[in-house]
């Protein structure tokens, strides 16, 4: 299945969750998109909340249906939970890394970033976003790259940096320190309910 490139504002409001993160898609209409609004009444089955689920944590990384199904299933090849080991692995790519230390305001753009050579890991150029990042590995941009207005722009606005993350201003670098806490992770997904969806 390929990228979904229609309106975020309209996937945001039939998922019931903001994809941005932002909450702007919410905040005036917090209620699934077409004809009836709010008024919309219907009764999901376990299979429809389970593949909700799944589509709400597929579209907030943006991942297509096959990368993400490898990763679950890597997932369940590790030791220790399945689903919060998937949400481990899905926030330890590096286009995502680069969107929480603030690189870019979207993972999307992040991905862009990545994929453009502008992204170093460890001092070597990685140009692939879905790379699996490393507990003490540094993230970096390239030299040429640091001026970049779009970059600076992000910086300037970004408003959280993780704990999990370390970020040193001066080298415009950030350090993946440690594995993140499943409380540290977005509320609104119930991983056990992709767990259950994949297991049928």
């Amino acid at each position: 299945m390929a990228r979904y490139t229609g309106p975020k504002f309209k996937l945001s409001r039939r998922l019931g969750i903001s994809l941005s993160g932002t909450g702007k898609e919410l905040a005036k209409r917090p209620f699934p998109p077409g004809q009836h609004g709010p008024n919309q009444r219907r009764k999901v089955s376990n299979y429809g909340m389970q593949l909700q689920e799944k589509q709400k944590l597929r579209h907030m990384y943006g991942l297509g249906e096959k990368q993400f199904k490898t990763l679950f299933n890597k997932a369940t090849s590790m030791k220790g939970i399945a689903g919060e080991n998937f949400m481990f692995l899905l926030e330890s790519r590096l286009d995502n890394l680069v969107y929480r230390l603030g690189f870019s305001n979207s993972r999307a753009g992040a991905r862009q970033l990545v994929a453009h050579g502008h992204v170093t890991v460890n001092g070597k150029k990685v140009d692939i976003a879905s790379y699996a990042v490393s507990t003490g590995d540094v993230i970096g941009l390239r030299e040429r790259s640091r001026s970049l207005s779009s970059i600076k722009e992000a910086l300037a606005n970004r408003v959280h940096l993780p704990a999990y993350i370390e970020f040193d201003e001066a080298s415009m670098e950030g350090k993946y320190i440690r594995l993140p806490e499943r409380s540290e992770l977005s509320q609104d997904i119930d991983e056990k309910q992709i767990v259950e969806f994949y297991n049928r």
